[in-house]
């Protein structure tokens, strides 16, 4: 952890304080992954790091302030999925591998991040402010590069000037997010994981070139 870690009334959190802060999060996150949100409590965090409810409480207001936090710490990690678009090229064989490795890091990011992102989209779909800017956070670190890329393509003219450069990629990122979120869902339609890599990237290329990829 950076920078100076404070309780909620102000005061400046020591080491031991830190490492008791990271592992009520560290906690927090794994119950997510095992359990609905709404069924976290307090108590059950603060026992699972073998520390009390008031303890909890120096930290975080409640366990949506402590979720706040992880989502605020996965959102600054995917900032960096703008490296799977910024400076590739979408011409000829590389823009197959651009597409491949967009839906791979795309997909993989939100495995990692399983549970955290449910808690976002739940708390976006809701109509939380906080929450919403977290997600867009995320899609933006994709969408605002790939916009670039198409713009770059129309500007050389490989791209036709009807086309929307931000429509179009906000609907590719949207569509990666939907199906990024559904991965699981796939194995009931006869889908494998390797198989839906490709057909989404094909999918990718499509939507950035206007052309079949070129293998």
């Amino acid at each position: 952890m950076t920078g100076q870690v404070r309780t909620v009334d102000g005061r400046v959190a020591g080491r031991r304080g830190q490492a008791t802060r990271q592992k009520l999060l560290e906690c927090l996150s794994e119950m997510l992954s095992t359990s609905p949100y709404r069924d976290v409590k307090v108590i059950d965090v603060a026992r699972m790091a073998g520390t009390s409810p008031a303890t909890f409480y120096q930290y975080f207001p409640d366990v949506e302030g402590a979720v706040l936090e992880l989502a605020e710490e996965m959102a600054k990690e995917g900032a960096t999925l703008t490296d799977l678009v910024a400076g590739r090229t979408w011409v000829g064989k590389p823009a197959w591998a651009a597409a491949e490795d967009l839906v791979d890091g795309f997909l993989s990011f939100w495995r990692k991040n399983d549970a955290i992102l449910r808690v976002v989209d739940l708390g976006a779909a809701e109509g939380d402010k906080r929450f919403y800017k977290i997600r867009m956070k995320i899609l933006n670190a994709v969408t605002n590069s790939l916009t670039d890329s198409i713009k770059e393509l129309q500007d050389k003219g490989r791209v036709d000037k009807s086309v929307n450069p931000a429509a179009v990629a906000g609907s590719l990122v949207a569509m990666l997010a939907a199906v990024a979120a559904h991965q699981k869902g796939f194995q009931s339609w006869g889908v494998k994981q390797a198989e839906l890599k490709p057909n989404l990237a094909l999918l990718v290329h499509l939507g950035v070139t206007g052309k079949k990829p070129t293998k």
